[in-house]
């Protein structure tokens, strides 16, 4: 069965969802932890508010907003790597036969090893698919004594 390639123009209409993301990240509020900037133990990364009088929670007017639904990005745009390409999970050389070069790129798991990790790689380049995480957390380091 033959390879399907992407076409050129495709790619621009992948960066063009990117871009319309990201206008989309700009209007969205920054949701903090309510009365994170009061108490330094609170991280300010976001927690659902929980409390009965929780002002957050009950969207009282001069308080931050809540994460909700609504703030989500466009549909379209969803789920792309912010080159413009669509993200697919490999864990083995089998997977990447059915990317699409151009249109996808690769992301190995977390939890492939560093064998299999190079055998994914030499099939890439050979395929032409870009990984985009190719030494994953495995850092190997020599030591000289």
């Amino acid at each position: 069965m033959p390879r399907k390639k992407s076409d050129p123009s495709d790619a621009v209409k992948l960066k063009k969802l990117v871009e319309i993301r990201s206008e989309f990240a700009k209007r969205r509020p920054a949701f903090v932890r309510p009365e994170s900037w009061r108490y330094d133990r609170l991280s300010p990364e976001w927690r659902k508010p929980k409390g009965l009088d929780n002002k957050v929670r009950k969207s009282k007017k001069g308080w931050p907003r809540r994460a909700k639904v609504g703030y989500r990005g466009p549909l379209v745009s969803r789920y792309l790597h912010p080159s413009g390409h669509y993200e697919v999970m490999v864990h083995n050389q089998a997977e990447l036969e059915s990317l699409v070069p151009g249109r996808d790129v690769a992301r190995m798991g977390a939890t492939v090893g560093a064998r299999k990790r190079a055998l994914i790689l030499r099939r890439a380049k050979e395929l032409g698919v870009r990984v985009v995480n190719p030494t994953g957390l495995r850092i190997v380091v020599e030591s000289k004594k």
